[in-house]
């Protein structure tokens, strides 16, 4: 059993909160446009972290982070990309990974909105964790938290950060 925090979008803000909600998970996934690598460094620092980069960030943490992370998770295939859609209208640069070898998670950021979705077509769920960070159109600041036990996703709880 895996219990992990998801985040998105942080655009280099740091936000103590992280490390509150995050500290009974056991891996930290940043699903791109982390915005500095002192924001990567932090969370790394904290639990293991899986991230992929997004459009705003630079080389630096390009160099470390890919553009796709592709792994397994407690007998779950997970698939994060920054750019990537959801059900029904992903971004056409992964639309062809997810119909030949669906994952059996999605995770995409970049629009800043929340959204959980279980793909039917493709057996898969989908979240978009929303923006943790402040800078964007978003409203509330948001991140989500689950645990994967034997390739099932359960307890799955949306954070909502005040500010």
């Amino acid at each position: 059993m895996t219990k992990v925090g998801i985040l998105s979008d942080t655009h280099a803000y740091w936000d103590e909160k992280y490390l509150k909600y995050f500290e009974s998970c056991d891996e930290i996934w940043h699903v791109g446009d982390i915005g500095s690598m002192e924001v990567a460094e932090q969370l790394a620092a904290f639990k293991p972290l899986r991230a992929v980069y997004g459009n705003i960030d630079g080389q630096d943490i390009r160099r470390i982070y890919p553009l796709v992370n592709r792994f397994t998770v407690d007998g779950a295939d997970v698939l994060m990309k920054h750019i990537g859609g959801y059900p029904g209208k992903y971004d056409s640069s992964i639309v062809g990974t997810l119909f030949v070898r669906p994952p059996k998670l999605f995770i995409s950021g970049h629009s800043h909105i929340l959204k959980v979705k279980f793909d039917k077509t493709l057996n898969m769920l989908h979240i978009n964790p929303g923006a943790a960070g402040k800078q964007g159109f978003h409203k509330t600041r948001t991140m989500v938290r689950l645990t994967i036990d034997k390739g099932e996703f359960k307890d799955l709880e949306v954070i909502e950060l005040a500010d």
